[in-house]
This record gives C-alpha cells, structure tokens and sequence, in this order.
C-alpha cells in the first residue's frame, strides 16, 4: 500500500484553517497513519476538526483537540450580518448568479459600509472581479485583488496615422523590443527608480520579492494583458484630450503588478485569515485593522506595487520612432 501523503491544501478544503492546527494534524497522521488510504484519514480529521472536545482525552489527537479548541475560544469565528446591506448593480442581466452570490456575502461582513457590482462583475477571490466594497478603516487584500495596479493606460503620439501601415514591422518590433507577454521576462533585467526605494530594504516580504519585481518589469504579463498599436480619431465634438482634430497613432496597453503584486496579496491574506476568522464562505473576505502594524505593512507593500505596475506601463509606453 503507498505510503500516505498529505498536503496543506488537503485539510483547508475540509474545512481546516491556515495556522499550526494544520501541520499538527498533518504530523500526526503521517506519525499514527502512514499506511491508511488518504480519504479514510481525512475524514478523521475532518470529524476530529467539528467535534474537538471528544477527543481531549484520547491519546492521539488530544493534542490537536486542545489546539483546535484553544484557538476557538482565543479566536472565535466572527459572524456574519443576518441582513444584507442594500447594494446597485450595474447591468444586472449579465451577471452571473455566482458573482452576485459573493458580493451579497460581502455585504454582511461587520466592517462593510456600502458596496456595488459593475457591469463587468465576475466571479472572484472572495468578492467578486468587479465589486466595490467600502470599509472603515479595515482593508481585505483579497478584495483589492491578486493583480495589484492592473490597468490601462492610452499613449497617443504625434505621428501620421497612415505610418502604422507604411512601418508596420517596425512598430511591431518596438512592442517586442519593449515588452514580455505571459511567464517570459527580459534577459537583461531594466532598472527604474521604483526598485530603489527604501521599502524594498525595510519589509522583509519585499526584500524576497525584489528580485522578481526586477525581471518583470517593463513586461505585461499573460491573461488579458496586452500592448497594441492602433489608429485614434478624434472629432470636435469629442474631444476631451484637448489635442487638434484629426487621427493619431496610439498605444493601448493593460498591465498590472504580477509576480509582485500576487505574492504580497497572498501573504497578507494568509495573516488576515489567521487573525480574522470567517464563516467558510467568507473566509477569503478576512480583514487587516489598518491601525495595525499588518494593515500598515500591507497598505505600503501594496501601494509600491501599484507603483512598480505603473513604470511598468511607463516601459511599455517607450516613444515610437519608425
């Protein structure tokens, strides 16, 4: 029979919490039960996790019992609202069930103060892509989301439209002198005076994470990130760039903070759900206290990859000159 292999990720989709209950309960079954089929033990665990008190006393899982119940009484679970706050959605017909699902569970937090859906609004981490949500004075990382600074941005140049056909390799090859798309960086890694400031020195997280902030700057990343050339017209009746009339050449690209961005919302997520314990539908909703030194460091380390995510888009907008 294979030996028993147990992750992490195992127990918290039974039900487990990020925290030291869950490498006791890993370290004791790979200690008492090696041999026994994984579905088997986790059931056990997941029964030992609903009823603790029954087993304080068994020789075992008394451990993991008195942690479980230690960390109840410490800790408890914060309850949800019964009523939901009211909230608009914007272009409700085209929402999916699941993304207004999220965002009325967000909007029974005890922190929430008000909240909307955009007409965009999909399933997310937690709420909802698309899901505005108001707090006072608390913040949900996974609520400011994954991609940290994701964006768009329009660079419009003084240049002939008709020259985006005449030289069209040639702004082709700007973009792929001047971006990396999906896991791809540059070979020789860009400097920028984003990766010089103090904050990368003085957060330990960050100090971990400067090297991949380096790689990946001046790149776009994969999903729905892209750089693209094409032709602006503007009218005089709509004109609010304030540039004469006529067509221009354009730059759109969307961007966002990637590696950078990602492992900072994780790691602060994980903090918030060990210290803000949820009901498991809202456990991804779990909060920072921005009076705390957790919410501080969360709010810079964020704030700097929103940064680094915008000189990203700064690097992607280098001047055309074919």
């Amino acid at each position: 029979m294979a030996k028993l292999k147990l992750k992490g990720k195992d127990l918290l989709a039974i039900g487990y919490e990020q925290g030291r209950s869950v490498g006791v309960a890993i370290g004791i079954a790979m200690k008492h039960f090696k041999k026994q089929p994984k579905a088997e033990v986790l059931k056990l665990l997941k029964v030992i996790k609903d009823a603790p008190e029954s087993y304080l006393e068994d020789e075992i899982w008394g451990s993991l019992a008195k942690l479980l119940i230690k960390r109840e009484e410490e800790n408890p679970v914060q309850q949800l609202r019964s009523e939901i706050i009211d909230f608009p959605i914007y272009g409700e017909a085209a929402i999916e069930e699941g993304a207004k699902e999220q965002m009325r569970t967000a909007m029974r937090l005890p922190v929430t103060v008000a909240g909307a859906l955009m007409p965009d609004a999909h399933y997310g981490y937690g709420l909802p892509i698309g899901g505005v949500l108001a707090t006072e004075n608390e913040i949900i990382p996974y609520a400011v989301g994954v991609d940290i600074g994701c964006r768009m941005a329009l660079s419009v140049f003084d240049l002939p439209s008709e020259r985006l056909i005449t030289h069209n390799e040639q702004f082709q090859q700007i973009l792929t002198d001047n971006s990396r798309f999906g896991f791809d960086t540059f070979d020789d890694p860009r400097d920028d005076e984003v990766l010089h400031r103090s904050l990368f020195g003085e957060l330990p997280l960050l100090r971990k994470l400067k090297s991949k902030a380096r790689q990946q700057i001046g790149s776009s990343g994969s999903g729905n990130h892209f750089v693209e050339f094409g032709i602006l017209e503007l009218s005089a009746d709509d004109n609010t760039l304030g540039l004469a009339t006529g067509k221009y050449i354009a730059l759109l690209t969307h961007s966002g903070s990637r590696g950078l961005g990602a492992n900072i919302a994780k790691h602060y997520t994980k903090i918030a759900m060990e210290n803000c314990r949820l009901p498991q539908e809202a456990k991804h909703l779990a909060w920072l206290s921005l009076g705390s030194e957790e919410g501080q460091e969360y709010w810079q380390a964020m704030s700097l990859a929103g940064d680094e995510s915008c000189r990203r888009l700064c690097f992607c907008l280098s001047s055309p000159h074919p």
